[in-house]
């Protein structure tokens, strides 16, 4: 991958927002390291190379503190600086919070929190040496508001839209800048991943095209906004009225639509 390419790491990459990211990334001139769980990643390693990319692809659960510092130590191998990263993998679990496994629950906090400091802990750390990169870190429209039959996922995506506003300011002045990108309900497989098709969020319900969002995404990071929330209109009206809305109200609304239907 030494061709005078930018290089970009993406997390989750195998599939939906994070492939459509990648893509987007090879489209545009990156060569990529490009990581996700399963064997998916090679795959989709083979698509971003024919976009014209040079890809190391890296096959990594990032629930696991060791698999995080395997696609640390990849990106570290290339010899070559990071211009930008997008740490975009996540889960959530649907159900009743009595009801569900709780090691699946801590894992999901594991990859939706814990992962993603340490993987900014690595990047950040390395851009503001070079002076220079910019960091995209997906959130959701999700953190704005309680999320009964998801509860822990929610407050997982909360944690990650104050950590990386908070690591912006930080980082003010650095020549590093860092984005939060906020979707809606996506057309991926998150939701199905999620055993959520029973519910609102199922495969007949209305959702934001991935590549959309992606898009909007990759725009706002190129241009070092802050925040965007990324989907179609009803979406960002969504994201601006939970601003005003009270949390118990904001619940209820939610518990309508993830409840299980049987």
């Amino acid at each position: 991958m030494r061709n005078g390419r930018p290089l970009a790491l993406v997390t989750g990459a195998s599939n939906g927002i994070g492939y459509e990211l990648a893509a987007l990334f090879a489209r545009r001139g990156f060569d990529l390291v490009a990581t996700g769980r399963s064997a998916g990643i090679d795959a989709a390693a083979e698509e971003f190379r024919r976009l014209g990319a040079g890809v190391e692809a890296v096959r990594a659960d990032l629930s696991d503190r060791a698999e995080v510092e395997k696609v640390w130590r990849a990106v570290a191998a290339t010899d070559r600086p990071l211009e930008a990263a997008a740490i975009n993998a996540g889960v959530s679990i649907g159900g009743a919070f009595l009801d569900n496994d709780l090691d699946q629950e801590l894992n999901l906090i594991e990859l939706n929190v814990s992962s993603v400091v340490q993987l900014a802990k690595r990047v950040a750390t390395a851009m503001a040496g070079q002076r220079r990169g910019r960091i995209l870190i997906t959130s959701s429209v999700s953190a704005t508001l309680p999320t009964p039959y998801e509860t822990v996922y929610g407050p997982s995506r909360a944690f990650t839209r104050m950590f990386a506003l908070g690591l912006r300011e930080e980082l003010r002045g650095t020549g590093v800048s860092v984005t939060t990108m906020l979707p809606g309900a996506t057309n991926s497989d998150f939701h199905a991943r999620a055993g959520m098709n029973n519910t609102a969020f199922g495969p007949n319900a209305g959702k934001n095209d991935k590549a959309e969002v992606a898009r909007q995404g990759f725009d706002a990071l190129l241009a070092g906004k802050a925040e965007i929330v990324a989907g179609d209109g009803a979406t960002k009206r969504e994201a601006l009225l939970n601003r005003f809305l009270p949390e118990p109200l904001k619940a209820a609304r939610h518990a309508r639509k993830a409840k299980p239907r049987d």
